[in-house]
């Protein structure tokens, strides 16, 4: 069986443009563009939060005035969507979210440059352009598509540099990315790998659960006892499971493979761990 072991990120993401002259943060406008029970609960209290306290100074709570570093650790690995919602909860955040929003325009026209789509022509260095300058604005997608022009091109070291940076400020796919190219390393670091692999496996990242299955499978990284190495066993077909379901079709053969090696009731038990499972909250 051959093993899909390269770097890569989904590539169909939807982004929209932010058409900032219509936000409108008062509480109506909020409860119309809050589509899911989790915005309306965070709006509501990132809501209290800025406006509760009628007695202290607006400046004392402005989102905006944060440093970047700090501004990036909260909002670097924003999805688009996360970010759009997060731009509307008052003109402070929407102002400092400003840099990620242009991030977010930069890293759809380097997507085009690099598929060749949208009416454009196929360009790897102006795709590596764009992902740069939405890198420098803070966006770990941009980091990591970054990273994967600069693996394309053979410049591994950069890659890697991009990797570690999105992974830092947790991207599960900066994270599995990290890993993987740990563990192609030679000599292989499989202690750093598997930090990074168990961070983007519960974040609920398909590549990373898969790939963790296959190191504990193999025993990488692993203390090879026979009582451990049977929970290594069982962890492993969970995370099978969970990459099978989610359309990671090589993962389907490795974990028949393992579930043989299991007792029946190993056999439910990994079952019923898998369809109770839940993905951690992400870190942003």
């Amino acid at each position: 069986m051959k093993e899909r072991t390269r770097p890569d990120r989904w590539e169909g993401l939807p982004f929209i443009a932010l058409s900032l002259t219509k936000i409108n943060c008062d509480n109506r406008r909020l409860e119309l563009y809050s589509n899911s029970s989790t915005n309306k609960s965070k709006i509501k209290r990132h809501r209290h939060h800025f406006y509760s306290k009628s007695s202290q100074s607006t400046d004392d709570h402005d989102f905006a005035t944060l440093p970047f570093d700090i501004l990036t650790k909260i909002a670097a690995s924003f999805t688009h969507p996360q970010l759009r919602a997060a731009s509307l909860v008052c003109r402070s955040w929407r102002d400092g979210l400003r840099p990620l929003r242009e991030a977010m325009v930069l890293l759809m026209w380097g997507k085009r440059f690099k598929h060749g789509r949208g009416g454009v022509r196929k360009n790897l260095d102006k795709a590596l352009d764009s992902f740069l300058k939405g890198a420098e604005r803070g966006s770990t997608l941009a980091m990591v598509d970054a990273g994967l022009i600069y693996w394309e091109f053979g410049k591994k070291e950069k890659a890697i540099g991009f990797y570690k940076k999105a992974a830092e400020h947790g991207d599960p796919a900066g994270q599995c990315n990290l890993a993987i190219s740990y563990l192609q390393a030679q000599p292989p670091k499989v202690e750093e790998a598997l930090k990074w692999l168990y961070q983007a496996a519960f974040a609920g990242h398909v590549r990373a659960q898969y790939q963790l299955a296959l190191c504990l499978h193999k025993g990488r990284g692993v203390d090879c006892s026979l009582q451990q190495a049977e929970g290594e066993m069982m962890k492993a077909v969970v995370y099978l499971e969970l990459a099978t379901r989610a359309g990671e079709t090589a993962a389907a053969h490795v974990k028949n493979v393992i579930l043989q090696q299991l007792s029946a009731t190993s056999q439910n038990h990994v079952m019923l761990l898998a369809d109770n499972w839940r993905a951690l909250p992400s870190s942003c």
